[in-house]
């Protein structure tokens, strides 16, 4: 039970590291096109999400693909920048609620990108361990327990927004994929390596 709790905590304040914001800052920029009304897709958007994490954690965890750090640093970013620019480049469709499922596509790829991120730690976390399947899935848990909550703060500030502060739901796509596009561009400035 106390390994459970650990690797569920380790997943859980992995996304909320104030430090490590670019989960956060991906999650915004998946969410923002939602609303509660669509809370099917959100739960599907932040569980591919996890599987995407949780399939490359496996494969780093288990020595079956390593990629240079630098590389994952970079694409990092670009993922987040990607995200956010679709919900720019495509708010019109968004807002007349047409299908928006390439969010879910970008979940499951981007999760992939953003796992290979945090390889180096959790192996670091099982240490030689030979039972390591048990440990990510609980990691993973964790993971899917911190998404729910920040999906969640950003579906209520979105509605707070929309509904008391009366902006439109194309205005509050286009500030808050802004603000997270003016946020990553240092970050991913700071990430060339070349």
């Amino acid at each position: 039970m106390d390994n459970l709790i650990f690797f569920v905590r380790q997943g859980l304040f992995h996304v909320l590291d104030w430090n490590a914001y670019d989960h956060i800052l991906f999650l915004i920029a998946l969410a923002v096109v939602y609303d509660f009304k669509n809370w099917k897709k959100v739960l599907w958007l932040i569980t591919l999400f996890t599987i995407g994490h949780t399939l490359t954690l496996i494969l780093a965890a288990y020595n079956v693909a390593t990629v240079n750090s630098n590389w994952i640093e970079f694409l990092i970013p670009v993922t987040i920048i990607i995200t956010a620019l679709g919900n720019i480049i495509f708010v019109k469709s968004i807002t007349k609620n047409a299908k928006t499922n390439i969010n879910l596509i970008f979940a499951l790829f981007f999760g992939l990108i953003h796992g290979l991120g945090f390889s180096g730690y959790f192996k670091m976390l099982i240490g030689s361990s030979n039972s390591k399947l048990i440990p990510l899935l609980e990691f993973a848990l964790g993971i899917e327990f911190a998404q729910i909550i920040i999906v969640l703060i950003i579906l209520i500030l979105g509605f707070i927004f929309q509904t008391i502060f009366r902006f439109s739901k194309r205005d509050w796509i286009l500030i808050i994929s802004s603000i997270v596009i003016g946020i990553v561009l240092p970050i991913l400035k700071s990430a060339i390596f070349w």
